[in-house]
C-alpha cells in the first residue's frame, strides 16, 4: 500500500490536470501521467488505475468541488459489503478504493448487453443495506450502478448523506420493467449515446421542474 501512496504523491497528483466545468456534467480530464489510466469520470471526481495495483483505484476530486469528507464517512458506515467498494485510504481530496469491475447499466443499454432482473434485485438489496446503516441512497442512476457476471454493484455512493428524497433509482427501475424488459431486451436494441445523453438531460430537467413546482405548491 505504501508504494501505491508514493506513486500517487510523486507521479499522479503532481502531473494530473482535471477540472469541473459544470456540476451537472462529468469533469474534464486534460492530462493523465503514464502509466496511470483513466477509469471513469463523474460530476465531481475522476477515477484512475495503475497497472501495478490492479485491484485498487484512486478517486481524485476536482478542485473546488465538494463531497470528499462526505464520501469518506459513507464508506466508514458501509463497512464491508459485496455490492459496494471499500475505502482503504483517504487524504487531501483523494481516496484509494477497492476496484469494482463490470459494465455500467448505461453502457449495457448502449452496447446491447442484456441486463437480467437479478442485477436490479441486487442493487435494491444493496440500497436497503445502505439505509440500514443510516444512509440515504441518492442520485442512483445508470452510470453509477454496474453489472458483473450477472450481479449488481453500486459504484458511486458519494451522495448517500444527502438528506433529500431522490426518485432516480425508482424511476430507472420503472423504465427497466416497463420498457427495457418487454421491448429493448428482446429486440437486442442498442441505444446510441446521443439519445441516452438526451434522455439523461431531459430527465434532469424534468426533476428540476418537478422540485420547483412542488415548492410553489407548498409555500
Amino acid at each position: 500500500m505504501q508504494s501505491l501512496i508514493d506513486r500517487i504523491d510523486q507521479d499522479l497528483l503532481p502531473n494530473l490536470r482535471l477540472e469541473s466545468l459544470d456540476p451537472h456534467d462529468p469533469i474534464v480530464v486534460h492530462q493523465v501521467p503514464p502509466p496511470w489510466k483513466l477509469v471513469g469520470a463523474g460530476n465531481y471526481a475522476a477515477v484512475f488505475a495503475h497497472p501495478d495495483t490492479p485491484d485498487w483505484v484512486v478517486k481524485v476530486y476536482a478542485p473546488d468541488r465538494p463531497g470528499f469528507e462526505e464520501e469518506v464517512e459513507v464508506y466508514r458506515r458501509l463497512g464491508d459489503h459485496p455490492a459496494f467498494s471499500a475505502c482503504l485510504y483517504a487524504r487531501d481530496n483523494f481516496l484509494v478504493l477497492r476496484r469494482l469491475r463490470g459494465v455500467t447499466l448505461y453502457d449495457c443499454v448502449r452496447l446491447g448487453i442484456r441486463i437480467p432482473p437479478q442485477v436490479i434485485r441486487d442493487i435494491d438489496a444493496a440500497l436497503a443495506y445502505a439505509r440500514s446503516r443510516g444512509l440515504n441512497p441518492h442520485d442512483v442512476h445508470g452510470r453509477n450502478v454496474m453489472m458483473c457476471e450477472g450481479r449488481g454493484l453500486v459504484v458511486d455512493i458519494s451522495d448517500f448523506l444527502h438528506p433529500d428524497d431522490c426518485a432516480a433509482w425508482e424511476d430507472l427501475k420503472r423504465a427497466y420493467y416497463c420498457l427495457y424488459l418487454p421491448v429493448i431486451a428482446p429486440l437486442r436494441l442498442r441505444i446510441p449515446n446521443w439519445l441516452l445523453n438526451g434522455v439523461r438531460k431531459g430527465y434532469r430537467l424534468f426533476r428540476r421542474w418537478g422540485r420547483l413546482l412542488s415548492q410553489l405548491g407548498n409555500p
